[in-house]
């Protein structure tokens, strides 16, 4: 056997190891160090790099990670893009390249280039394989190079799925054909009915409630129940500070005491002296009066223990909020609801409203249950819009819990979808910027 007939045949042994070594591989970043540390065994050089489309230089030879911030790597990148056009392998010197990149090259790589494109079944580029040496390339060593491009690429497409099912999806999908139908779908799309809504928060209230308001101007002393405890028709809710009802009571005591002293003077004096009885009249009407004030301050006295009208749960915020705090009449104080009747508020912005009526269907998504919305039908909507805390205009409504539903706690806060007429999708999806545009431009 002749001494080329030796080398062609370690060179087609090498080829076949070097692509079984890519088809055994598990990842592309084996595939790429395979390509730019392995080639050696086929091919003479001195540096290598591997550059992948949309990731820029993947690996280089003897760099286990490569920075992409070093100059080299820089330098580098600027040059593949200049060759990023070639479609077949080729070579290159300084001389191919202009102005500081030519300058740099002689600092970072030796004078002699070979580049091979990678290229996919369908022609497009995946990357290049770039090497680095001293001598001359020539025209055999460039078809070797050519070949081993062709199996790093198979070996990339295999791991990047070309060629596979998407590939043939997304190739069917951007054809002329398949384009002009999804934007006459989309646009058919547009004049779709669907059902106009709106969300907007809410929070679960107590329907009907007893509203305990303070009977008496003065402060609030002690509470006995806690925020959402139930209570039995009676007990005892909170009291007002005695202090100054029971001054109260007791000068209106001594009052009535002398006032029915002086009367009862006043009758037997009358008994032996007759110009005594013209002050018997007098005396008893200011005794008479005395004793109506003393009754009074006894009832205000009496009224200092405020006791639940009827069963229920209370509603109030806090205890500290209340205690300590004058109030004054008719002032409410807290709420007595039946946790078993309750109902949605909601607040919807003056900027979301939609044209919809009562017995609108209404959606409620707890935010402690979102898998679990509640549906209710819109029952009550405010003429006028009023600001909440967070200083939105919004409209106050009201929906009541289908009577299926097992009714939510008190308190519970969430989002509510109120559902309108049926409206097309494309008013659906444009109907803000509409009316935007419309307020902008007046008509």
């Amino acid at each position: 056997m002749s001494e080329d007939t030796e080398n062609q045949v370690i060179g087609l042994s090498i080829l076949v190891q070097l692509s079984r070594r890519v088809r055994e591989a598990a990842t592309a970043e084996e595939i790429g160090f395979i390509a730019v540390n392995e080639s050696k065994q086929l091919l003479p050089y001195r540096q290598s790099a591997l550059w992948m489309r949309g990731k820029g230089v993947f690996t280089v030879s003897g760099i286990p990670e490569p920075d992409r911030s070093s100059p080299y790597l820089q330098w580098l990148t600027e040059c593949c893009k200049r060759w990023q056009p070639l479609d077949s392998s080729s070579c290159c010197t300084p001389e191919d390249l202009p102005g500081e990149l030519s300058r740099s090259w002689h600092e970072w790589a030796p004078l002699n280039a070979a580049m091979a494109p990678l290229k996919s079944k369908d022609g497009g580029q995946l990357g290049m394989l770039v090497l680095f040496r001293e001598e001359p390339w020539h025209e055999r060593e460039l078809s070797l190079l050519s070949e081993l491009a062709a199996i790093y690429a198979h070996g990339f497409a295999a791991h990047a799925g070309q060629g596979g099912l998407w590939r043939k999806i997304r190739k069917n999908l951007f054809s002329t054909g398949m384009k002009t139908s999804l934007i006459l779908l989309a646009a058919a799309s547009l004049f779709y009915p669907v059902r106009m809504s709106v969300q907007a928060p809410a929070e679960v209230v107590p329907k009907d409630p007893f509203v305990v308001r303070s009977p008496l101007d003065t402060v609030i002393d002690k509470f006995h129940v806690k925020p959402n405890q139930s209570v039995t028709a009676g007990q005892l809710l909170f009291e007002f500070d005695r202090t100054n009802l029971a001054a109260k009571h007791g000068v209106a005591s001594k009052v009535y005491q002398v006032a029915a002293e002086e009367y009862r003077q006043a009758a037997q004096t009358a008994l032996v002296d007759d110009k005594f009885r013209a002050e018997i009249t007098p005396r008893r009407g200011r005794m008479e009066e005395k004793a109506t004030e003393l009754s009074f301050s006894r009832q205000l006295l009496n009224r200092a223990e405020v006791r639940a009208p009827r069963a229920g749960i209370v509603v109030f915020a806090e205890q500290s909020d209340w205690v300590g705090k004058n109030v004054a009449i008719g002032e409410r104080v807290l709420t007595i609801a039946d946790p078993g009747q309750v109902e949605m508020l909601i607040r919807l912005p003056v900027a979301d409203v939609i044209d919809f009526g009562l017995k609108n269907p209404v959606r409620l998504y707890l935010s402690s249950d979102l898998q679990n919305p509640l549906d209710g039908t819109l029952r009550y909507a405010a003429y006028k819009p009023e600001a909440t805390s967070a200083g939105i205009a919004a409209y106050r409504l009201k929906a009541d819990f289908a009577a299926t539903a097992k009714p939510p706690r008190i308190g519970l806060t969430g989002t509510a979808r109120i559902y309108g007429k049926k409206v097309s999708f494309g008013y659906y999806l444009f109907r803000r910027p509409l009316t935007a545009l419309r307020q902008r431009l007046g008509w």
